[in-house]
Protein backbone atom coordinates (compact mmCIF):
# COMPACT_ATOMS: atom_id res chain seq x y z
CA UNK A 1 0.00 0.00 0.00
CA UNK A 2 3.08 2.29 1.01
CA UNK A 3 4.21 1.60 -2.43
CA UNK A 4 1.62 2.26 -4.32
CA UNK A 5 0.40 5.33 -2.72
CA UNK A 6 4.46 6.51 -2.85
CA UNK A 7 3.85 5.90 -6.79
CA UNK A 8 0.90 8.00 -7.39
CA UNK A 9 3.04 10.81 -5.47
CA UNK A 10 5.04 11.12 -8.35
CA UNK A 11 3.61 14.31 -10.85
CA UNK A 12 3.43 17.58 -11.09
CA UNK A 13 2.11 19.57 -7.70
CA UNK A 14 -0.78 21.95 -7.85
CA UNK A 15 2.07 24.81 -6.80
CA UNK A 16 3.91 24.09 -10.24
CA UNK A 17 0.69 23.58 -12.16
CA UNK A 18 -0.76 26.75 -11.08
CA UNK A 19 2.64 28.65 -11.99
CA UNK A 20 2.13 27.02 -15.44
CA UNK A 21 -1.09 27.95 -16.07
CA UNK A 22 -0.76 31.48 -14.89
CA UNK A 23 2.62 31.90 -17.12
CA UNK A 24 0.52 30.65 -20.19
CA UNK A 25 -2.07 32.90 -19.35
CA UNK A 26 0.45 36.19 -19.05
CA UNK A 27 2.66 35.09 -21.81
CA UNK A 28 -0.59 35.05 -23.86
CA UNK A 29 -2.23 38.44 -22.75
CA UNK A 30 1.06 40.25 -23.53
CA UNK A 31 1.05 38.70 -27.10
CA UNK A 32 -2.41 40.44 -27.05
CA UNK A 33 -1.10 43.28 -26.15
CA UNK A 34 1.91 43.82 -28.04
CA UNK A 35 -0.34 42.82 -31.50
CA UNK A 36 -3.13 45.32 -30.64
CA UNK A 37 -1.04 48.18 -28.99
CA UNK A 38 2.50 47.68 -30.99
CA UNK A 39 1.93 45.97 -33.89
CA UNK A 40 -1.01 46.72 -35.35
CA UNK A 41 -1.10 50.50 -34.06
CA UNK A 42 -0.45 52.05 -37.54
CA UNK A 43 -3.30 50.08 -38.87
CA UNK A 44 -5.80 50.93 -36.01
CA UNK A 45 -4.64 54.51 -36.33
CA UNK A 46 -5.50 54.51 -39.81
CA UNK A 47 -8.51 52.81 -39.84
CA UNK A 48 -10.06 55.38 -37.51
CA UNK A 49 -8.93 57.96 -39.20
CA UNK A 50 -10.55 56.75 -42.24
CA UNK A 51 -13.99 55.93 -40.80
CA UNK A 52 -13.42 59.48 -38.91
CA UNK A 53 -13.04 60.56 -42.46
CA UNK A 54 -16.04 59.04 -44.02
CA UNK A 55 -18.18 59.85 -41.53
CA UNK A 56 -17.57 63.62 -41.58
CA UNK A 57 -18.21 63.48 -45.24
CA UNK A 58 -21.53 62.00 -45.05
CA UNK A 59 -22.76 64.58 -42.09
CA UNK A 60 -21.34 67.64 -43.83
CA UNK A 61 -23.65 67.09 -47.27
CA UNK A 62 -26.68 67.25 -44.96
CA UNK A 63 -25.23 71.08 -44.38
CA UNK A 64 -24.26 71.98 -48.07
CA UNK A 65 -27.35 74.59 -48.43
CA UNK A 66 -26.64 75.78 -44.91
CA UNK A 67 -25.85 79.99 -44.80
CA UNK A 68 -23.11 79.54 -42.58
CA UNK A 69 -21.44 76.92 -44.43
CA UNK A 70 -18.42 77.79 -43.92
CA UNK A 71 -18.22 77.83 -40.24
CA UNK A 72 -19.80 74.23 -40.25
CA UNK A 73 -16.95 73.10 -42.72
CA UNK A 74 -14.15 74.95 -39.98
CA UNK A 75 -15.89 73.29 -36.88
CA UNK A 76 -15.24 69.65 -38.28
CA UNK A 77 -11.53 70.73 -39.44
CA UNK A 78 -10.68 71.57 -36.05
CA UNK A 79 -12.33 68.51 -34.37
CA UNK A 80 -10.90 66.16 -36.43
CA UNK A 81 -7.87 68.34 -37.65
CA UNK A 82 -8.13 68.03 -41.35
CA UNK A 83 -8.40 70.14 -44.70
CA UNK A 84 -12.27 70.75 -45.58
CA UNK A 85 -12.77 71.88 -49.63
CA UNK A 86 -16.53 71.83 -50.64
CA UNK A 87 -17.52 72.82 -54.60
CA UNK A 88 -20.47 73.39 -55.74
CA UNK A 89 -19.72 71.41 -59.82
CA UNK A 90 -21.07 73.85 -62.71
CA UNK A 91 -20.63 72.78 -66.35
CA UNK A 92 -17.29 74.70 -66.85
CA UNK A 93 -16.46 74.52 -63.29
CA UNK A 94 -16.02 73.56 -59.50
CA UNK A 95 -16.91 76.93 -57.56
CA UNK A 96 -15.43 76.72 -53.79
CA UNK A 97 -18.23 76.97 -50.91
CA UNK A 98 -15.55 76.56 -48.09
CA UNK A 99 -12.17 75.95 -48.09
CA UNK A 100 -10.60 75.87 -44.32
CA UNK A 101 -7.89 73.74 -42.65
CA UNK A 102 -7.34 73.01 -38.68
CA UNK A 103 -5.71 76.03 -38.53
CA UNK A 104 -8.46 78.40 -39.71
CA UNK A 105 -6.19 79.58 -42.69
CA UNK A 106 -7.62 78.50 -46.32
CA UNK A 107 -7.13 75.31 -46.97
CA UNK A 108 -5.48 73.36 -50.24
CA UNK A 109 -6.15 75.04 -53.47
CA UNK A 110 -7.06 72.08 -56.23
CA UNK A 111 -6.58 72.66 -59.97
CA UNK A 112 -9.12 72.06 -61.95
CA UNK A 113 -7.48 69.03 -63.54
CA UNK A 114 -6.99 67.73 -59.88
CA UNK A 115 -10.55 68.29 -58.78
CA UNK A 116 -11.78 66.45 -62.30
CA UNK A 117 -9.16 63.44 -61.76
CA UNK A 118 -10.80 63.63 -57.96
CA UNK A 119 -14.44 63.76 -59.62
CA UNK A 120 -13.57 60.42 -61.58
CA UNK A 121 -12.35 58.97 -58.87
CA UNK A 122 -15.09 59.25 -56.84
CA UNK A 123 -17.52 58.48 -59.71
CA UNK A 124 -16.04 55.36 -60.54
CA UNK A 125 -16.16 54.20 -56.94
CA UNK A 126 -19.71 54.32 -56.23
CA UNK A 127 -19.95 58.12 -55.41
CA UNK A 128 -17.31 58.34 -52.63
CA UNK A 129 -13.36 57.75 -53.17
CA UNK A 130 -11.19 56.98 -50.15
CA UNK A 131 -7.30 57.48 -50.87
CA UNK A 132 -4.13 57.55 -48.94
CA UNK A 133 -1.18 59.03 -50.64
CA UNK A 134 1.06 61.78 -50.79
CA UNK A 135 1.24 65.44 -52.39
CA UNK A 136 3.84 65.57 -54.83
CA UNK A 137 4.39 69.09 -56.92
CA UNK A 138 4.74 68.16 -60.97
CA UNK A 139 4.50 64.48 -60.66
CA UNK A 140 1.09 64.13 -62.17
CA UNK A 141 -1.64 61.22 -60.39
CA UNK A 142 -0.19 57.54 -59.74
CA UNK A 143 -2.01 54.76 -59.08
CA UNK A 144 -0.91 52.27 -56.42
CA UNK A 145 -1.25 48.43 -56.23
CA UNK A 146 -3.29 49.10 -53.12
CA UNK A 147 -4.56 52.57 -52.79
CA UNK A 148 -4.15 55.28 -55.53
CA UNK A 149 -1.79 58.40 -54.36
CA UNK A 150 -2.59 61.62 -55.28
CA UNK A 151 -0.53 64.91 -55.87
CA UNK A 152 -1.68 69.03 -55.35
CA UNK A 153 -0.17 72.10 -55.86
CA UNK A 154 1.50 72.82 -53.05
CA UNK A 155 1.38 76.03 -51.01
CA UNK A 156 4.20 78.21 -51.43
CA UNK A 157 5.09 77.67 -47.63
CA UNK A 158 2.21 80.11 -46.51
CA UNK A 159 0.84 77.68 -44.17
CA UNK A 160 3.45 74.74 -42.60
CA UNK A 161 0.21 72.43 -41.76
CA UNK A 162 0.65 70.66 -45.35
CA UNK A 163 4.39 68.27 -44.46
CA UNK A 164 5.27 66.48 -47.63
CA UNK A 165 3.61 63.47 -45.06
CA UNK A 166 1.25 60.78 -46.25
CA UNK A 167 -2.14 61.55 -45.75
CA UNK A 168 -5.71 60.61 -46.10
CA UNK A 169 -8.25 61.63 -48.44
CA UNK A 170 -11.81 61.65 -48.80
CA UNK A 171 -13.53 62.73 -51.90
CA UNK A 172 -17.85 62.78 -51.90
CA UNK A 173 -20.12 63.68 -54.61
CA UNK A 174 -23.45 64.73 -53.21
CA UNK A 175 -26.46 65.68 -55.57
CA UNK A 176 -29.35 67.44 -54.20
CA UNK A 177 -32.13 69.82 -55.39
CA UNK A 178 -29.90 72.78 -55.51
CA UNK A 179 -27.07 71.17 -57.69
CA UNK A 180 -24.44 68.91 -57.91
CA UNK A 181 -21.11 69.19 -55.26
CA UNK A 182 -17.82 67.77 -54.64
CA UNK A 183 -16.75 67.51 -50.66
CA UNK A 184 -12.69 67.35 -50.56
CA UNK A 185 -11.65 65.85 -46.66
CA UNK A 186 -7.98 65.09 -46.20
CA UNK A 187 -6.27 64.88 -42.93
CA UNK A 188 -2.53 64.17 -42.40
CA UNK A 189 -1.44 60.28 -40.84
CA UNK A 190 0.88 61.62 -37.94
CA UNK A 191 4.44 59.28 -37.67
CA UNK A 192 3.42 57.29 -34.61
CA UNK A 193 7.66 55.28 -34.52
CA UNK A 194 7.99 57.64 -30.69
CA UNK A 195 4.54 56.65 -29.81
CA UNK A 196 5.45 52.82 -30.49
CA UNK A 197 8.90 53.20 -28.92
CA UNK A 198 6.66 54.25 -25.16
CA UNK A 199 4.29 51.57 -25.75
CA UNK A 200 7.34 49.10 -26.18
CA UNK A 201 9.10 50.51 -23.47
CA UNK A 202 5.67 50.30 -21.45
CA UNK A 203 5.18 46.75 -22.53
CA UNK A 204 8.77 45.67 -20.91
CA UNK A 205 7.25 47.14 -17.34
CA UNK A 206 4.29 45.74 -17.54
CA UNK A 207 5.56 42.19 -18.09
CA UNK A 208 7.90 42.89 -15.11
CA UNK A 209 4.55 43.94 -12.96
CA UNK A 210 2.94 40.89 -14.29
CA UNK A 211 5.02 38.19 -13.79
CA UNK A 212 5.66 39.59 -10.29
CA UNK A 213 1.97 39.31 -9.67
CA UNK A 214 1.87 36.16 -11.03
CA UNK A 215 4.39 35.08 -8.82
CA UNK A 216 2.73 36.83 -5.96
CA UNK A 217 -0.89 35.01 -6.97
CA UNK A 218 0.79 31.43 -6.83
CA UNK A 219 1.91 31.96 -3.46
CA UNK A 220 -1.28 33.23 -2.16
CA UNK A 221 -3.23 30.18 -4.14
CA UNK A 222 -0.79 27.82 -2.65
CA UNK A 223 -1.43 28.92 0.51
CA UNK A 224 -5.15 28.91 0.37
CA UNK A 225 -6.08 25.58 -2.16
CA UNK A 226 -2.57 23.21 -2.38
CA UNK A 227 -2.29 23.47 1.74
CA UNK A 228 -5.20 22.07 3.06
CA UNK A 229 -5.35 19.29 0.20
CA UNK A 230 -1.91 18.68 1.23
CA UNK A 231 -3.17 18.31 4.90
CA UNK A 232 -6.16 16.39 3.81
CA UNK A 233 -3.97 13.95 1.91
CA UNK A 234 -1.22 12.96 5.05
CA UNK A 235 -4.59 12.81 6.89
CA UNK A 236 -6.30 10.35 4.00
CA UNK A 237 -2.77 8.52 4.29
CA UNK A 238 -3.28 7.89 8.07
CA UNK A 239 -6.78 6.27 7.19
CA UNK A 240 -5.30 3.46 4.60
CA UNK A 241 -3.55 2.47 7.26
CA UNK A 242 -6.33 1.85 9.71
CA UNK A 243 -6.38 5.27 11.78
CA UNK A 244 -9.71 5.68 11.55
CA UNK A 245 -10.08 8.94 14.27
CA UNK A 246 -8.21 11.44 11.97
CA UNK A 247 -9.83 14.90 11.36
CA UNK A 248 -10.00 16.42 8.09
CA UNK A 249 -9.78 19.93 7.73
CA UNK A 250 -10.68 21.95 4.75
CA UNK A 251 -10.29 25.88 5.22
CA UNK A 252 -10.89 27.81 2.44
CA UNK A 253 -12.99 27.69 -0.05
CA UNK A 254 -16.30 25.67 0.03
CA UNK A 255 -14.99 23.18 -2.45
CA UNK A 256 -12.15 22.16 0.02
CA UNK A 257 -14.48 22.59 2.72
CA UNK A 258 -17.08 20.19 1.16
CA UNK A 259 -14.01 17.48 0.70
CA UNK A 260 -13.31 17.49 4.02
CA UNK A 261 -16.73 16.91 5.54
CA UNK A 262 -17.20 14.01 2.80
CA UNK A 263 -13.69 12.47 4.06
CA UNK A 264 -14.36 12.91 8.00
CA UNK A 265 -17.56 11.10 6.87
CA UNK A 266 -16.38 8.17 5.10
CA UNK A 267 -13.68 7.72 7.71
CA UNK A 268 -16.38 7.61 10.41
CA UNK A 269 -18.38 4.73 7.79
CA UNK A 270 -14.77 3.12 7.63
CA UNK A 271 -14.44 3.05 11.55
CA UNK A 272 -17.91 1.74 12.13
CA UNK A 273 -17.89 -0.91 9.22
CA UNK A 274 -14.58 -1.93 10.65
CA UNK A 275 -16.22 -2.19 14.26
CA UNK A 276 -19.36 -4.09 12.73
CA UNK A 277 -16.80 -6.29 11.00
CA UNK A 278 -15.03 -7.35 14.02
CA UNK A 279 -18.47 -7.54 15.38
CA UNK A 280 -19.69 -9.70 12.49
CA UNK A 281 -17.03 -12.20 12.79
CA UNK A 282 -17.21 -12.55 16.76
CA UNK A 283 -21.06 -13.36 16.35
CA UNK A 284 -20.58 -15.40 13.31
CA UNK A 285 -18.04 -17.37 15.59
CA UNK A 286 -20.52 -17.45 18.28
CA UNK A 287 -23.14 -18.89 16.01
CA UNK A 288 -21.19 -21.51 14.50
CA UNK A 289 -19.37 -23.04 17.81
CA UNK A 290 -22.99 -23.39 19.40
CA UNK A 291 -23.91 -25.70 17.25
CA UNK A 292 -20.85 -27.34 16.51
CA UNK A 293 -20.51 -27.88 20.29
CA UNK A 294 -24.05 -29.41 20.37
CA UNK A 295 -23.22 -31.68 17.55
CA UNK A 296 -19.82 -32.76 18.87
CA UNK A 297 -21.30 -33.01 22.65
CA UNK A 298 -24.39 -35.45 21.33
CA UNK A 299 -22.22 -37.60 18.88
CA UNK A 300 -19.90 -38.72 21.69
CA UNK A 301 -22.45 -39.25 24.15
CA UNK A 302 -24.12 -41.63 21.10
CA UNK A 303 -21.04 -43.30 20.62
CA UNK A 304 -19.59 -43.29 24.22
CA UNK A 305 -22.63 -43.93 25.83
CA UNK A 306 -24.53 -47.57 25.62
CA UNK A 307 -28.21 -46.73 25.23
CA UNK A 308 -27.97 -43.32 24.06
CA UNK A 309 -28.19 -43.42 20.31
CA UNK A 310 -32.05 -42.31 21.16
CA UNK A 311 -34.06 -40.71 18.29
CA UNK A 312 -33.97 -37.27 20.57
CA UNK A 313 -30.58 -37.32 20.66
CA UNK A 314 -30.38 -37.80 16.84
CA UNK A 315 -33.03 -35.24 16.52
CA UNK A 316 -30.48 -32.68 18.66
CA UNK A 317 -27.73 -33.61 16.16
CA UNK A 318 -30.29 -33.23 13.12
CA UNK A 319 -31.46 -29.92 14.23
CA UNK A 320 -28.33 -28.15 15.01
CA UNK A 321 -26.83 -29.32 11.65
CA UNK A 322 -30.16 -27.92 10.23
CA UNK A 323 -29.31 -24.53 11.76
CA UNK A 324 -25.61 -24.25 10.28
CA UNK A 325 -27.14 -25.39 7.18
CA UNK A 326 -29.00 -22.17 7.32
CA UNK A 327 -26.42 -20.14 8.36
CA UNK A 328 -24.24 -20.44 5.96
CA UNK A 329 -27.35 -20.48 3.07
CA UNK A 330 -28.36 -17.13 4.60
CA UNK A 331 -24.71 -15.64 4.11
CA UNK A 332 -24.55 -16.97 0.67
CA UNK A 333 -27.53 -15.31 0.05
CA UNK A 334 -26.60 -11.86 1.32
CA UNK A 335 -23.24 -12.28 -0.37
CA UNK A 336 -24.73 -13.16 -3.62
CA UNK A 337 -27.80 -10.32 -3.39
CA UNK A 338 -25.10 -7.93 -2.95
CA UNK A 339 -22.53 -8.77 -5.20
CA UNK A 340 -25.18 -8.74 -8.10
CA UNK A 341 -24.95 -12.80 -8.84
CA UNK A 342 -28.13 -13.21 -7.46
CA UNK A 343 -31.17 -11.34 -9.60
CA UNK A 344 -34.93 -11.11 -9.52
CA UNK A 345 -36.74 -12.93 -11.42
CA UNK A 346 -40.16 -11.08 -11.52
CA UNK A 347 -43.10 -12.84 -11.87
CA UNK A 348 -47.17 -11.92 -11.10
CA UNK A 349 -48.47 -13.07 -7.76
CA UNK A 350 -51.04 -13.28 -5.39
CA UNK A 351 -49.17 -11.58 -2.29
CA UNK A 352 -51.94 -12.07 -0.05
CA UNK A 353 -52.03 -15.56 -0.69
CA UNK A 354 -47.99 -15.91 -0.39
CA UNK A 355 -48.53 -14.15 3.09
CA UNK A 356 -51.66 -16.39 4.53
CA UNK A 357 -49.14 -19.36 3.77
CA UNK A 358 -46.45 -17.57 5.18
CA UNK A 359 -48.08 -17.02 8.26
CA UNK A 360 -49.44 -20.38 8.36
CA UNK A 361 -46.09 -21.79 8.50
CA UNK A 362 -44.82 -19.99 11.06
CA UNK A 363 -47.66 -20.49 13.22
CA UNK A 364 -46.80 -23.91 13.21
CA UNK A 365 -43.69 -23.69 14.21
CA UNK A 366 -44.38 -21.62 17.43
CA UNK A 367 -47.86 -22.00 18.61
CA UNK A 368 -46.63 -24.79 20.92
CA UNK A 369 -44.07 -22.28 22.68
CA UNK A 370 -47.00 -19.77 23.06
CA UNK A 371 -46.63 -17.00 20.45
CA UNK A 372 -49.83 -15.58 18.81
CA UNK A 373 -49.80 -14.21 15.26
CA UNK A 374 -52.37 -11.86 14.72
CA UNK A 375 -53.53 -11.04 11.04
CA UNK A 376 -55.48 -7.93 9.57
CA UNK A 377 -55.25 -8.69 5.49
CA UNK A 378 -57.47 -6.14 2.97
CA UNK A 379 -59.02 -8.45 -0.13
CA UNK A 380 -56.67 -10.28 -2.53
CA UNK A 381 -53.49 -7.82 -3.95
CA UNK A 382 -51.06 -8.67 -6.64
CA UNK A 383 -47.71 -7.75 -7.31
CA UNK A 384 -44.96 -8.07 -9.94
CA UNK A 385 -41.68 -9.25 -7.89
CA UNK A 386 -39.23 -12.16 -7.28
CA UNK A 387 -41.87 -14.69 -5.42
CA UNK A 388 -39.09 -16.58 -3.49
CA UNK A 389 -37.47 -13.59 -2.48
CA UNK A 390 -40.28 -11.56 -1.10
CA UNK A 391 -41.42 -15.35 0.53
CA UNK A 392 -37.80 -14.66 2.04
CA UNK A 393 -39.03 -11.38 3.11
CA UNK A 394 -41.70 -12.01 5.04
CA UNK A 395 -40.88 -15.07 6.83
CA UNK A 396 -37.58 -13.06 8.04
CA UNK A 397 -39.81 -10.09 9.48
CA UNK A 398 -41.75 -12.70 11.18
CA UNK A 399 -38.92 -14.24 12.89
CA UNK A 400 -37.51 -10.69 13.69
CA UNK A 401 -40.73 -9.97 15.40
CA UNK A 402 -40.71 -13.42 16.96
CA UNK A 403 -37.46 -13.54 18.41
CA UNK A 404 -38.10 -9.77 19.43
CA UNK A 405 -41.68 -9.42 20.74
CA UNK A 406 -42.82 -9.19 24.62
CA UNK A 407 -43.73 -11.33 27.39
CA UNK A 408 -47.27 -11.51 26.15
CA UNK A 409 -45.72 -13.22 22.67
CA UNK A 410 -48.18 -11.45 20.45
CA UNK A 411 -47.41 -10.61 17.02
CA UNK A 412 -49.20 -8.59 14.68
CA UNK A 413 -49.06 -9.11 10.91
CA UNK A 414 -51.13 -6.04 8.77
CA UNK A 415 -51.90 -5.77 4.74
CA UNK A 416 -53.79 -2.86 3.57
CA UNK A 417 -53.58 -1.07 0.33
CA UNK A 418 -52.63 2.64 0.46
CA UNK A 419 -54.03 5.35 -1.87
CA UNK A 420 -51.10 5.78 -4.13
CA UNK A 421 -51.45 2.12 -5.35
CA UNK A 422 -49.37 0.29 -3.20
CA UNK A 423 -50.05 -2.85 -0.75
CA UNK A 424 -48.39 -2.46 2.52
CA UNK A 425 -47.32 -5.23 4.39
CA UNK A 426 -46.27 -4.58 8.15
CA UNK A 427 -45.41 -6.88 11.26
CA UNK A 428 -45.29 -5.69 14.42
CA UNK A 429 -44.11 -6.94 18.10
CA UNK A 430 -44.41 -5.71 21.48
CA UNK A 431 -40.99 -5.65 23.07
CA UNK A 432 -38.70 -3.04 23.99
CA UNK A 433 -38.54 -0.91 21.36
CA UNK A 434 -35.79 0.53 19.37
CA UNK A 435 -33.91 4.40 20.12
CA UNK A 436 -34.22 6.71 17.22
CA UNK A 437 -30.06 6.63 16.42
CA UNK A 438 -29.70 2.79 16.45
CA UNK A 439 -32.57 2.53 13.71
CA UNK A 440 -30.98 3.52 10.69
CA UNK A 441 -28.26 0.49 12.31
CA UNK A 442 -30.74 -2.05 12.61
CA UNK A 443 -30.72 -3.08 9.22
CA UNK A 444 -26.53 -4.12 9.35
CA UNK A 445 -25.38 -7.76 9.39
CA UNK A 446 -25.59 -9.07 13.08
CA UNK A 447 -26.26 -5.38 14.71
CA UNK A 448 -27.36 -5.95 17.90
CA UNK A 449 -29.25 -2.79 19.29
CA UNK A 450 -28.52 -4.13 22.87
CA UNK A 451 -25.24 -4.95 21.89
CA UNK A 452 -25.51 -8.23 23.42
CA UNK A 453 -25.47 -11.04 20.86
CA UNK A 454 -27.86 -13.76 21.77
CA UNK A 455 -28.67 -16.89 19.73
CA UNK A 456 -32.09 -16.52 17.44
CA UNK A 457 -35.08 -18.47 18.59
CA UNK A 458 -35.23 -18.95 14.65
CA UNK A 459 -33.28 -18.00 11.91
CA UNK A 460 -29.91 -16.71 11.98
CA UNK A 461 -29.05 -13.06 12.79
CA UNK A 462 -29.01 -11.71 9.43
CA UNK A 463 -32.63 -11.50 8.30
CA UNK A 464 -33.03 -7.85 8.52
CA UNK A 465 -29.71 -7.45 6.05
CA UNK A 466 -30.88 -9.92 4.26
CA UNK A 467 -34.90 -8.00 3.72
CA UNK A 468 -32.81 -4.72 3.31
CA UNK A 469 -30.98 -5.71 0.37
CA UNK A 470 -34.22 -7.66 -1.42
CA UNK A 471 -36.22 -4.63 -0.99
CA UNK A 472 -33.47 -2.20 -2.47
CA UNK A 473 -33.31 -4.50 -5.61
CA UNK A 474 -37.00 -4.78 -6.46
CA UNK A 475 -37.04 -0.51 -5.64
CA UNK A 476 -39.48 -0.98 -2.74
CA UNK A 477 -39.83 1.75 0.11
CA UNK A 478 -39.47 0.01 3.78
CA UNK A 479 -38.49 1.29 7.07
CA UNK A 480 -38.98 0.98 10.73
CA UNK A 481 -41.71 2.50 13.64
CA UNK A 482 -40.49 2.04 16.78
CA UNK A 483 -41.22 3.44 20.09
CA UNK A 484 -39.20 2.65 23.03
CA UNK A 485 -41.37 0.59 25.72
CA UNK A 486 -44.06 -0.42 23.33
CA UNK A 487 -42.79 -2.51 20.28
CA UNK A 488 -41.80 -2.10 17.05
CA UNK A 489 -43.32 -2.02 13.23
CA UNK A 490 -41.19 -3.46 10.29
CA UNK A 491 -43.14 -2.52 6.75
CA UNK A 492 -42.46 -2.29 3.29
CA UNK A 493 -44.53 -1.48 0.44
CA UNK A 494 -45.23 -2.88 -3.59
CA UNK A 495 -46.78 -1.26 -5.87
CA UNK A 496 -50.59 -3.73 -6.61
CA UNK A 497 -50.57 -4.64 -9.72
CA UNK A 498 -54.36 -3.95 -11.59
CA UNK A 499 -56.73 -6.83 -12.03
CA UNK A 500 -57.26 -6.49 -14.86
CA UNK A 501 -54.18 -7.02 -16.13
CA UNK A 502 -53.66 -10.69 -14.22
CA UNK A 503 -56.24 -12.90 -16.76
CA UNK A 504 -53.89 -11.36 -19.68
CA UNK A 505 -50.74 -12.68 -17.87
CA UNK A 506 -52.22 -15.76 -16.85
CA UNK A 507 -53.35 -16.46 -20.54
CA UNK A 508 -49.91 -15.61 -22.29
CA UNK A 509 -48.20 -18.36 -19.78
CA UNK A 510 -50.82 -20.57 -20.57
Amino acid sequence: MSNRIKRSSTGISIRWKLAVYLAVFIALVLVVIWIFQVYLLNTFYEYTKEAELTSSAAELATHLNDKDLSLIAHRYAVDCTMSVGIYRLDETEAVPLANVDATGEKGMNFSNEMLTDLYKLAKDNGGTYLGRGRFVFGEGFEEDQVMPFFEAMPNHGRNPYYPHSLRLMCVKLVENDHGNYLILLNAGLQPLDSTVQTLQTQFVWITVILLLGAVIMVFLLYRHISSPLVSMNNAAKQLARGKYDVTFSGKGYSETRELADTLNYASHELSRLDRLQKELIANISHDLRTPLTMIKGYSEVVRDIPGENTPENMQVIIDETTRLSELVNDLLDLSRIQSGARKADKEFFDLTLALEETIKRCDTFVRHRGYVIETSLCDAASVYADRGMILQVLYNLINNAINYTGEDKRITVTQSVTPRGTVRISVRDTGEGIEADQIPLIWDRYYKVDKVHRRAMIGTGLGLSIVKEILELHGAAYGVNSTVGEGSEFWFELPVLAERALPQISKTED
